[in-house]
């Protein structure tokens, strides 16, 4: 066994002093087997697919979608997010890379960025909808669901790591660790010996919240469209606000604009824009089909009073 593989199996200790939790013992390690470690990230991981696979595949008849083809999306869905979460990190971080090209491949230190993910998922979901003649409209509403609670489960592999946590704060659920104070060190204008943000915490209850949302959504959809666009304006709010306190984020170039800021931003724009749109042309639809109707159906003379 490595050093490195040694010291990542040493707890580190988390408190939060305003709620008089003290040094709970926390590893990166779930368990050792024979001398491998396994990961809670990696863990909470499968978990996540596991359980979002087994919910899908479950709901597919209801909503008249076939569970073979809910499995065959997720054998390209998941290695496409995987791939393209990593090629989204490494190109916004390519001066790290560029000094060792083989750091590129070295997945345990991390290094995968949700809207990278999220490119790659939509790519395949689309070719593998064209290929089974599947309305790309009935999988995206469908199948989007299951990616905040995906999401937010594998955010507490952020807590076991230690890692993505915000800014200082004064909040009674403020967290600190060994971890924190060794990386806020290295920040400008921080107190690295204060607790910080959980932000980790704060993405799944909002995605928690959010999952529930579209559960509710996609029972009762009118138009194409509209469970992806509800889950684009809620996650693009609940990021844009949890990247504004974050001390690891991503920005454009040599500018203080942190990348997933942006997207976030113009993801709630134009989902907001695009709901409304969408929602006024179906309304429109629904007025001149029942006005259609009403021209096919021969409404009987009323009877007159007797005089």
């Amino acid at each position: 066994m490595s050093i490195a593989q040694a010291l990542a199996n040493v707890p580190v200790e988390v408190s939060f002093p305003g709620l008089g939790i003290e040094n709970i013992p926390v590893s990166r390690v779930a368990f050792t087997l024979f001398g491998i470690h396994v990961y809670w990230y990696g863990m909470l991981i499968a978990l996540a697919i596991i359980l979002s696979l087994f919910l899908s595949t479950r709901q597919a008849d209801k909503y008249g979608l076939k569970s073979d083809d809910i499995m065959d999306m997720y054998i390209f869905l998941i290695p496409a997010m995987i791939i393209f979460a990593r090629i989204y990190y490494v190109v916004f971080e390519w001066d790290y890379y560029r000094v060792d090209w083989r750091r590129i491949f070295n997945t345990r230190e991390g290094g995968l960025a949700f809207y990278g993910g999220v490119i790659g998922g939509v790519l395949a979901i689309i070719l593998v909808a064209r290929f089974k003649k599947i309305k790309s409209a009935d999988i995206f509403d469908f199948l989007i669901v299951y990616v905040p609670l995906a999401h937010g489960i594998g955010r507490w592999g952020n807590f076991f790591n230690q890692e993505a946590f915000g800014t200082n704060t004064t909040l009674p659920w403020g967290m600190i660790s060994s971890q924190t104070t060794a990386y806020l060190a290295n920040i400008p204008g921080t107190d690295a010996f204060a607790p910080v943000h959980p932000t980790f915490l704060y993405e799944f209850i909002g995605n928690l919240v959010l999952f529930f949302i579209l559960l509710k959504i996609r029972s009762n959809r009118h138009f194409a469209f509209q469970v992806l666009l509800t889950y684009l304006l809620g996650y693009g709010t609940i990021r844009f606000f949890v990247e504004g306190i974050r001390t690891d984020a991503l920005f454009i170039g040599d500018t203080s604009w942190r990348i997933s800021q942006v997207l976030s931003a113009a993801m709630v724009v134009v989902s907001a824009i695009l709901l409304v749109l969408f929602g006024q042309r179906a309304r429109r639809n629904l007025t001149a089909q029942t006005a259609a109707l009403e021209d096919f159906v021969e409404i009987p003379p009323q009877d007159k009073p007797n005089g």
